[in-house]
């Protein structure tokens, strides 16, 4: 596991995704009350961007079918046993530089 660096917070805005593209990884980011969360961004149903998505309630709501991942768990709302990759996350605070949003993402 490796920490990668994925944006500045500073582009995030509260309850709206960025897409992410990194290492290969496919990655959804979000900032909901002020924290920072990255999931993958394909939705298990019919593979549309979450990050086009908002959150509601703390969770990434796809666009196409309105299924709601947890961005803590992964967990799809109702049915915790379909779920998507979450990421741990942090915060790189630079000084005097922008605060950056990492992932522990896996290395291979």
């Amino acid at each position: 596991m490796a920490w990668v660096s994925l944006c500045e917070l500073g582009v995030l805005v509260e309850g709206r995704g960025k897409y992410v593209e990194i290492e290969g990884y496919q990655l959804a980011v979000f900032l909901d009350g002020g924290e920072a969360y990255v999931i993958d961004n394909r939705c298990p149903h019919a593979g549309g961007s979450l990050a086009v998505g908002d959150v509601e309630d703390g969770r990434a709501v796809c666009r196409w079918h309105q299924w709601a991942f947890g961005l803590k768990s992964g967990e799809l709302k109702g049915r915790p046993l379909v779920r998507i990759r979450t990421y741990r996350t942090r915060l790189l605070d630079r000084a005097g530089k922008t605060v950056l949003v990492q992932a522990e993402l896996p290395t291979y």
